[in-house]
């Protein structure tokens, strides 16, 4: 009698419970569904208005000009990228010799050395610097970094100089680079830290040749995202760096190579691809001009090389994994 009355109430108490997991997994689905649709529209939107540029502008102009002037005063329109691609190059690899050394140290101190209450204080005070907007990173370059550096190591640096955006856009990456890999070295087991310290290692052996070579793929992977945040960022760069695209002056040749004066490209002003676009959105243009296409040109190389970059970053994740 018992058996047969409750029953029908564990049946019924079960399918609530499947219609709840299902309504549950439903939508998850369509938030990550959400997220996959978004990132296709974006693609296509940039795709769609790119073709009809690439109609007006051919592709190997666009990639090989060493001029960018969408809208000139007088004269004709051109539409090279060569200049916007060094800008964005030196800004990002000046950062990044900046944020990834700076960073991968601090992760080091802070997963190895520092005391849990040490810690519980620095990690957050580090990780307000990712919280800090972007423009008062900018205006900090410019009205102090700038000024300082000229005043004591480069007299003849510009106002508005690719040097002192670069510090900057370093400085804010550090927080990124240092938090997942402190993540990915706190997740080493600590019985490889013992089994270092049984054969007599110190902590710096210890953290340098078992810890680091352990948590290699999450450090990489935070290489990888930060200088992907450096390739986009816009703010920092619009208020220090200027909006002027320019070329380079060519120093001597290096093994037969003529290669750029680095500072020149450093102490002077000049303009990325995310400050092209700021710039094109900014002005007067309007739909279906040449100009206001080139901007989702700019967009399409931008978001192409940023998707690399970050599918690089899983398969070198994925590639040295450690399983323990």
């Amino acid at each position: 009698m018992t058996d047969s009355t409750e029953s029908p109430d564990l049946q019924r108490r079960s399918g609530l419970r499947r219609l709840k997991e299902g309504t549950y997994g439903g939508f998850f689905a369509a938030c990550a569904a959400v997220t996959l649709l978004t990132t296709v529209a974006i693609f296509v939107t940039l795709l769609s208005d790119a073709v009809v540029f690439f109609s007006e502008v051919p592709i190997a102009e666009f990639l090989t000009s060493t001029n960018w002037s969408p809208n000139p005063a007088g004269g004709g329109q051109s539409f090279g990228i060569v200049p916007l691609l060094i800008g964005t190059i030196v800004v990002t690899v000046t950062a990044a010799f900046i944020a990834l050394p700076t960073g991968t140290l601090t992760a080091i101190y802070l997963s190895e050395y520092a005391t849990p209450n040490a810690r519980s204080i620095l990690k957050p005070l580090l990780e307000i610097l990712a919280g800090i907007p972007t423009v008062v990173y900018g205006y900090f370059a410019l009205v102090y970094v700038t000024p300082a550096l000229k005043a004591t190591l480069f007299p003849e640096i510009s106002t508005f100089n690719a040097l002192s955006a670069s510090i900057m856009v370093g400085i804010m990456t550090i927080p990124m680079v240092s938090s997942i890999s402190e993540d990915a070295m706190s997740a080493v087991p600590d019985d490889l830290r013992q089994a270092g310290y049984g054969l007599g290692a110190t902590k710096f052996e210890v953290s340098t040749g078992i810890v680091v070579p352990a948590s290699i793929s999450g450090i990489a992977s935070s290489y990888i995202l930060a200088v992907s945040r450096a390739i986009g960022e816009t703010m920092i760069v619009v208020v220090a760096m200027g909006a002027q695209a320019r070329m380079p002056a060519v120093g001597e040749t290096l093994f037969g190579i003529p290669y750029f004066n680095p500072a020149d490209v450093l102490l002077d002003s000049g303009m990325t691809i995310t400050v092209a676009m700021v710039q094109i959105a900014g002005g007067d243009l309007t739909g279906g001009t040449i100009p206001y296409d080139s901007m989702f040109a700019l967009g399409l190389a931008l978001f192409v090389v940023t998707l690399v970059m970050n599918v690089l970053s899983d398969i070198i994740a994925e590639r040295y994994r450690e399983e323990y």
